[in-house]
């Protein structure tokens, strides 16, 4: 098959971020991830050799001057150095290892330098998506759609921009296809271009397309980082050793914290005022979202800050009913915001989204330990856990949450 990734910045601008974060703060530690398909999915047959010969052909892959330019004018908090690294990142199969059972049931392993891997998450679910597609005989079928479904995103940006909505992209992981996210980006870009406020198209979370349509490539960073920093120092204080390592690597910049690694409370307790203030916002990605917010605001309150002055990214499986509605309740209480992914690039009569993630779940600080220490995610959904059942136990028991 012809490879599904061809650009390098095909790719959410988190990982480039905490990329450059992990080679300034942890240069040497080694991570190991996992696949989770929350649903259970058979896929075809011959699914994971194919996924191991798409992930051959990312060894082609290398940054343009193109991109690197793009990239220095629109992400200025980037240190310069950075760019030298990707200049010379190279892919490598090895680091992937993927396999089916009898059933169909597929399994992804990574492991290697936190530095390395950390760059093939978002490519890898981009890729497993849109090959499922493909082998399971529906990628002509959304091929044969995209004009209706740039008529379909261009009414959705409508909406959303007349209702006072600040929105963006956040579809790459879980897209039809490369050409279904063009298409839908095209269309609110185009569409935000006609039609004036209230709302507006913010921009997307894939760099590329951030590139091609001159858009603000939009994001931050991911869940890993707070599980890498619990697998090696502990879960009840990782949140504020994640919040101390941004601020050291960003000075302020890239300022909305994704807090419920490990669920509010265990945040709550690692959110002072110090870092309350110097945090632009927090991004709420499970629990119900007018819930979370209502505790967001209440812990603002109780710091002496007034939380109207501060951003609040919804990004938990949204879209454009939820978002509107989420809009009314949250506007005189903060500075809402929405990162829409699936219902953006993946909203197709007939097809079904996948529900798919990698998550971090091993760490050790340097190579030279003998053994992986496990980690898991928590979050504010129970169904979204993530890790070892044992230590899915363990962290629920060091933060008081067990029942």
């Amino acid at each position: 098959m012809r490879p599904i990734i061809t650009h390098f910045t095909d790719d959410d601008l988190y990982k480039f971020t905490m990329c450059c974060a992990v080679i300034e703060n942890y240069p040497r530690t080694r991570v190991k991830y996992r696949f989770f398909d929350r649903n259970n999915t058979v896929y075809p047959p011959g699914f994971a050799d194919e996924l191991m010969r798409q992930i051959s052909m990312l060894e082609e892959v290398v940054i343009t001057d193109g991109e690197v330019e793009f990239m220095q004018r629109r992400c200025r908090y980037i240190p310069l150095w950075f760019y030298s690294f990707l200049r010379g990142f190279r892919y490598d199969r090895r680091w992937v290892t993927a396999t089916q059972d009898a059933e169909g049931h597929l399994s992804v392993e990574f492991e290697g330098y936190w530095c390395d891997t950390i760059l093939l998450e978002v490519k890898v679910l981009a890729i497993i998506s849109e090959l499922y597609y493909e082998m399971a005989g529906q990628g002509a079928r959304i091929e044969s759609d995209l004009e209706e479904y740039y008529a379909a995103s261009y009414e959705k940006a409508r909406r959303l921009i007349e209702a006072g909505c600040v929105f963006s992209d956040f579809g790459t992981r879980r897209r039809a296809s490369f050409e279904a996210q063009d298409t839908a980006i095209r269309a609110m870009k185009e569409r935000g271009d006609t039609l004036a406020g209230p709302g507006h198209f913010s921009g997307t979370s894939n760099v590329y397309f951030a590139m091609k349509y001159d858009l603000t490539p939009i994001g931050t960073m991911a869940h890993e980082l707070i599980c890498a920093i619990a697998g090696m120092y502990g879960p009840q204080m990782a949140n504020y050793l994640a919040m101390k390592v941004w601020s050291q690597t960003y000075r302020g910049a890239l300022g909305t914290f994704l807090y419920d690694t490990y669920g509010w409370q265990a945040f709550s307790l690692n959110f002072s005022e110090d870092y309350a203030n110097m945090f632009k916002g927090l991004r709420v990605d499970s629990g119900e979202n007018s819930e979370q917010l209502d505790l967001i605001v209440a812990k603002y309150r109780s710091l002496g800050i007034d939380p109207r002055s501060k951003q609040v990214v919804f990004s938990n499986a949204l879209n454009v009913d939820s978002a509107i509605e989420l809009q009314r309740y949250a506007d005189d209480k903060c500075q809402p915001s929405f990162g829409i992914g699936t219902h953006f690039t993946n909203d197709f009569p007939g097809i079904k989204p996948r529900n798919i993630v990698i998550k971090l779940i091993a760490v050790k600080i340097t190579e030279s330990w003998p053994f992986y220490c496990q980690t898991c995610k928590l979050s504010e959904d129970r169904g979204k856990y993530t890790g070892d059942p044992a230590t899915v136990r363990r962290f629920l028991e060091a933060l008081h949450l067990a029942e």
